[in-house]
């Protein structure tokens, strides 16, 4: 039996991600901070082995009851998908940005990432057999900014430095680290990009997306492999979309 934790696991790509982890037979902890929307979730597979685990993963000990809650229930941890995020300020110009907004970006976006990373490497580093692989959700935007997205963009530059070096730091332990940058998955977050979104020279203007199942294909890829292999990193998006040459 394979322990996964996925985060944002109530809503868009946590959940795609979750329900077909499932699918392919691994138990899953859902982490997330709606438990109502954790348990829809659960509710989309009812065959499946779920842990909803309500958490903020901004804070340091929800972080550390959410990992001793699945190391009580599984015995361990396999995989971290490192999900959860927002997107809030996007759409607002660098000099109008509220500090207090992008720290509440990069508290979730950053430091949440690092809190469960943390916590799952200190899991995996511990237990026997050791090791177990982390996959960071990054973004397109870790490659290339829309307008307006100061601190979303940052946040996910530094997710691939955080990538890294939890690859490096991982490696006498056997924890794979790897990212997946995503670009237009159809969830409530992307539903203003068929509507129209500002590009890069100033028009407002649709743009292609995908379904999120597909990204849920790659990370069940991406989990399944050895742990002597490793997808370091990976870009899914849909095909159309403006990513290369965007600006």
């Amino acid at each position: 039996m394979s322990i996964a934790v996925v985060t944002g696991a109530g809503s868009g790509i946590g959940r795609s991600v979750a329900l077909a982890l499932a699918a392919a037979g691994w138990s899953v902890a859902l982490a997330g901070r709606r438990p109502e929307a954790l348990e829809e979730t659960a509710a989309l597979a009812p065959d499946g082995d779920f842990l909803c685990a309500p958490t903020d993963v901004t804070s340091e000990t929800e972080v550390a009851a959410l990992f001793s809650s699945v190391r009580d229930r599984y015995g361990r941890v396999d995989l971290l998908f490192n999900n959860a995020g927002t997107f809030a300020g996007g759409g607002t110009p660098v000099e109008d940005l509220d500090p207090a907004t992008w720290r509440a970006v990069v508290d979730v976006n950053l430091t949440g990432a690092f809190l469960c990373a943390q916590a799952a490497f200190r899991a995996m580093k511990e237990q026997e057999p050791q090791g177990g692989r982390i996959i960071n959700n990054g973004s397109i935007s870790a490659h290339v900014p829309r307008p307006h997205s100061i601190a979303y963009t940052a946040t996910k530059h530094a997710m691939t430095g955080l990538t890294k070096s939890l690859s490096l730091d991982g490696r006498p332990y056997r924890i794979a680290c790897g990212q997946l940058d995503i670009g237009n998955a159809a969830t409530d977050m992307t539903a203003r990009m068929r509507a129209g979104i500002l590009q890069a020279d100033g028009r407002l203007a649709p743009e292609p997306v995908m379904d999120a199942a597909d990204v849920a294909a790659t990370v069940v890829h991406m989990a399944g492999l050895p742990l002597e292999a490793n997808v370091q990193f990976a870009t899914v998006m849909a095909t159309a979309m403006p990513y290369v040459g965007r600006g």
